[in-house]
């Protein structure tokens, strides 16, 4: 049974990445708005693979950072509303200790694996300044895929 849930369910995420990879800019836009919300999808393979078909190293950049920073923003926009869109009580919880007193520019560390969603959701629910959370999210968003960028042409290793 778990080899064929794994067999079918690495078809698809195959078949995935080609969408996305067929796409191009506009797939790396896609894929990084999906994986900067809750859908658990990861931009890099998809960044990694449109590098090496040689298309525009800092176009890639900023469409993968921009379609993050809003796939981010949609978290915080839900969590404005109250809602915590599949973020478990317990990850929301820390991540608001982990917020208090320090504001919107918080919002950098959105680019974390598993916590950054609940990052969003939190400063969403606190009301955080939306332009500053916009920026700051853009910003963290931007050095995750500059390293992942430097990582891919051997200038460090992650």
């Amino acid at each position: 049974f778990f080899l064929y849930f794994y067999t079918i369910n690495n078809h698809s995420m195959e078949a995935l990445t080609e969408f996305f990879f067929q796409w191009g800019y506009w797939g790396m836009l896609l894929a990084a708005f999906l994986a900067g919300s809750v859908v658990p999808i990861g931009s890099e393979v998809i960044y990694v693979l449109l590098l090496k078909a040689g298309l525009d190293p800092l176009l890639t950049t900023l469409a993968a950072t921009a379609g993050n920073t809003l796939g981010g923003m949609t978290c915080y926009w839900i969590g404005m509303l109250g809602k915590r869109l599949g973020t478990s009580e317990e990850k929301l919880d820390k991540a608001t200790r982990f917020l208090q007193g320090r504001g919107a520019w918080m919002g950098f560390f959105a680019f974390l694996p598993y916590l950054g969603e609940a990052i969003a959701v939190a400063l969403g629910f606190m009301r955080s300044n939306q332009p500053v959370t916009a920026l700051s999210m853009a910003l963290g968003k931007l050095v995750r895929y500059s390293a992942l960028f430097l990582a891919f042409k051997g200038v460090i290793s992650l």
